[in-house]
């Protein structure tokens, strides 16, 4: 653009894109496709399998690092991470039903952790080749007004869901805790979601989705109110933490003194439940007829109490089946 055509544009109050120094925005569509590779389904169980947790996470790093939220990874009975954590990545194409979606599970542990800041991260076990990585992108840019999108796996609903919306609002010290500052966003959330990846229209991650607000303490229902951490917060957690988004995980970091750091419990307790109730028992099925036979493909949405306890379950009798091949061997 040449000088006088610039002046009349700045004079005329007219965007001016200058090369790189803008982003180039996306398209809902293709936010998805090029990152939703890298957020992956985090599921949590005790050692009996009777108890479990679930939620969203963002793959920052390509050997295997994984942010998301403390209340997905840890036990609200004892405040410890739960002794089997399972990473599930994205397969090439969501079907709808878990049993093919939830195929490529990989083992994980947990590196560090803050039940103030409601932020975990977590080491895959065994990855082989590079990951895709979600940016963590500046969230001081993102203002009131701009567009974001979700990744997440929001229960009724599905699997690697996105959902569109914007910033409505933003909060310093959510809930009485120092330096936690949040997005409120009206960006379609539920529980599932928690931990995933708040994104801009140039498909950064600017938050940390981490509580919605369901309910009014008189009993009235609230919609469209959720929360997200700023990625400034969670970058500057990270490094306190010694947890680089480049180099590899140092040694020192992968044991437990990283995560004690920040294991105190805060004032105020997130609006999003920490932890989902017991697994409840499926409804009986109808009692099928020859004039309408039952189907073998199970609907979209899922039940997250369910599908964590049938994991939960599925994981403990390959465990029970690996140890007695073990045994077997072992007396030959």
């Amino acid at each position: 653009m040449k000088p006088a055509v610039l002046s009349i544009a700045v004079a005329a109050g007219l965007p001016f894109w200058a090369g790189s120094a803008f982003p180039a925005e996306l398209t809902p569509r293709e936010i998805y496709e090029q990152r939703s590779p890298a957020v992956v389904m985090v599921m949590g169980h005790s050692s009996e399998g009777r108890r479990g947790s679930g939620g969203t996470g963002s793959i920052i790093r390509q050997d295997g690092l994984v942010l998301t939220n403390a209340h997905v990874v840890l036990e609200e009975g004892t405040g410890k991470p739960y002794p089997r954590l399972t990473v599930y990545l994205k397969p090439d194409r969501v079907t709808g039903d878990p049993r093919v979606d939830l195929s490529r599970g990989v083992k994980a542990r947990v590196v560090a952790v803050s039940q103030p800041l409601d932020l975990a991260v977590l080491q895959l076990e065994g990855t082989t080749r590079p990951l895709p990585v979600l940016e963590l992108g500046d969230s001081e840019g993102t203002k009131i007004g701009d567009r974001v999108v979700a990744i997440g796996h929001p229960e009724q609903g599905g699997l690697w869901t996105l959902t569109t919306g914007t910033i409505s609002a933003e909060f310093e010290n959510f809930q009485g805790t120092p330096g936690k500052s949040v997005f409120q966003t009206e960006t379609g959330l539920n529980r599932g979601n928690s931990g995933g990846p708040l994104l801009d229209a140039s498909g950064r991650m600017i938050g940390v989705n981490t509580a919605i607000a369901r309910v009014a303490p008189d009993g009235l229902p609230i919609t469209s109110i959720s929360f997200s951490l700023k990625s400034s917060v969670a970058k500057r957690w990270l490094r306190e933490q010694g947890v680089g988004l480049q180099q590899p995980l140092a040694s020192s970091d992968t044991s437990d003194k990283a995560g004690e750091r920040s294991l105190s419990l805060p004032s105020g307790q997130p609006v999003l439940p920490t932890h989902p109730p017991a697994a409840s028992k499926a409804a009986p099925s109808p009692p099928s007829t020859r004039s309408a036979p039952q189907t073998t493909t199970p609907s979209r949405p899922y039940n997250l109490d369910r599908l964590i306890n049938e994991r939960s379950q599925a994981e403990a009798d390959l465990e029970d089946m690996i140890k007695d091949m073990r045994g077997k061997l072992g007396g030959r």
